[in-house]
Protein backbone atom coordinates (compact mmCIF):
# COMPACT_ATOMS: atom_id res chain seq x y z
CA UNK A 1 0.00 0.00 0.00
CA UNK A 2 1.20 3.61 -0.54
CA UNK A 3 2.13 5.51 1.94
CA UNK A 4 3.21 9.64 1.88
CA UNK A 5 5.57 11.29 4.12
CA UNK A 6 5.54 15.41 4.46
CA UNK A 7 7.94 16.50 6.86
CA UNK A 8 9.48 20.24 6.88
CA UNK A 9 6.75 22.91 8.04
CA UNK A 10 7.05 25.11 10.63
CA UNK A 11 6.56 28.27 11.83
CA UNK A 12 8.64 31.32 9.81
CA UNK A 13 8.04 35.40 9.48
CA UNK A 14 7.17 37.19 6.12
CA UNK A 15 10.12 36.80 4.05
CA UNK A 16 11.39 33.55 5.45
CA UNK A 17 12.54 30.15 3.87
CA UNK A 18 11.20 26.50 4.39
CA UNK A 19 12.24 23.40 2.66
CA UNK A 20 9.72 20.60 2.13
CA UNK A 21 10.54 16.77 1.65
CA UNK A 22 8.34 14.10 0.46
CA UNK A 23 8.85 10.26 0.07
CA UNK A 24 6.25 8.34 -1.33
CA UNK A 25 6.72 4.30 -0.60
CA UNK A 26 4.88 1.67 -2.08
CA UNK A 27 3.64 3.80 -5.52
CA UNK A 28 3.28 1.98 -8.72
CA UNK A 29 6.49 1.61 -11.19
CA UNK A 30 4.48 3.72 -13.75
CA UNK A 31 4.08 6.17 -11.00
CA UNK A 32 5.98 9.38 -13.56
CA UNK A 33 5.11 12.59 -11.64
CA UNK A 34 5.35 13.70 -8.19
CA UNK A 35 3.44 17.01 -6.88
CA UNK A 36 2.43 19.50 -4.34
CA UNK A 37 -0.34 21.02 -3.03
CA UNK A 38 -1.64 22.70 0.24
CA UNK A 39 -4.97 23.39 1.63
CA UNK A 40 -5.29 26.25 3.99
CA UNK A 41 -8.23 26.75 6.43
CA UNK A 42 -11.48 26.35 5.35
CA UNK A 43 -10.40 26.43 1.66
CA UNK A 44 -10.16 23.44 -0.91
CA UNK A 45 -6.71 21.77 -1.59
CA UNK A 46 -4.66 23.44 -4.54
CA UNK A 47 -2.22 22.57 -6.79
CA UNK A 48 1.08 24.24 -6.15
CA UNK A 49 3.99 22.62 -8.05
CA UNK A 50 4.79 19.43 -9.90
CA UNK A 51 7.74 17.77 -11.20
CA UNK A 52 8.15 15.10 -13.81
CA UNK A 53 10.67 12.57 -12.55
CA UNK A 54 12.29 10.92 -16.04
CA UNK A 55 12.66 14.72 -17.50
CA UNK A 56 12.79 16.93 -14.82
CA UNK A 57 9.60 19.09 -16.21
CA UNK A 58 8.32 21.16 -13.39
CA UNK A 59 5.34 23.43 -13.37
CA UNK A 60 3.79 25.90 -10.68
CA UNK A 61 0.79 27.99 -9.23
CA UNK A 62 0.94 31.01 -10.66
CA UNK A 63 1.01 32.24 -7.02
CA UNK A 64 4.08 30.33 -5.75
CA UNK A 65 6.57 31.30 -9.35
CA UNK A 66 9.29 32.70 -8.70
CA UNK A 67 9.31 31.86 -4.78
CA UNK A 68 9.21 28.05 -4.52
CA UNK A 69 11.06 25.49 -6.28
CA UNK A 70 9.97 21.82 -6.53
CA UNK A 71 13.23 19.54 -7.03
CA UNK A 72 13.60 15.73 -7.33
CA UNK A 73 15.67 13.72 -4.77
CA UNK A 74 18.29 10.91 -5.49
CA UNK A 75 15.74 8.14 -4.60
CA UNK A 76 13.43 8.03 -6.33
CA UNK A 77 9.77 9.25 -5.34
CA UNK A 78 11.64 11.88 -3.22
CA UNK A 79 10.48 15.00 -4.19
CA UNK A 80 11.11 18.52 -2.29
CA UNK A 81 9.76 21.72 -2.30
CA UNK A 82 12.16 24.69 -1.42
CA UNK A 83 9.76 28.09 -0.45
CA UNK A 84 11.49 31.32 -0.28
CA UNK A 85 9.88 34.83 0.32
CA UNK A 86 6.70 33.35 1.88
CA UNK A 87 3.90 35.21 2.87
CA UNK A 88 0.78 34.57 5.24
CA UNK A 89 -0.96 33.46 2.39
CA UNK A 90 0.98 30.54 2.05
CA UNK A 91 -0.06 29.50 5.50
CA UNK A 92 -1.66 25.99 4.89
CA UNK A 93 -0.97 22.53 5.37
CA UNK A 94 1.30 20.98 2.43
CA UNK A 95 0.85 17.42 0.92
CA UNK A 96 2.20 15.87 -1.69
CA UNK A 97 0.88 13.39 -3.93
CA UNK A 98 2.40 10.91 -7.21
CA UNK A 99 1.07 11.01 -10.59
CA UNK A 100 -1.06 8.53 -10.12
CA UNK A 101 -2.53 9.53 -7.62
CA UNK A 102 -2.51 7.81 -4.19
CA UNK A 103 -3.99 8.25 -0.65
CA UNK A 104 -3.32 11.48 0.68
CA UNK A 105 -0.44 11.59 3.85
CA UNK A 106 -0.78 13.65 6.84
CA UNK A 107 0.76 16.66 5.44
CA UNK A 108 2.55 19.14 7.08
CA UNK A 109 2.11 22.11 8.36
CA UNK A 110 3.32 25.90 7.20
CA UNK A 111 2.48 28.83 9.28
CA UNK A 112 3.92 32.17 7.60
CA UNK A 113 3.56 35.05 10.73
CA UNK A 114 3.23 38.58 9.54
Amino acid sequence: QAKLVESGGGLVQTGGSLRLSCTASGVTSNTYAMGWFRQAPGKERDFVAYFTLSRGSVDYADSVKGRFTISGGDAKNTVYLQMNSLKPEDTAVYYCNADPAVSWGQGTQVTVSS
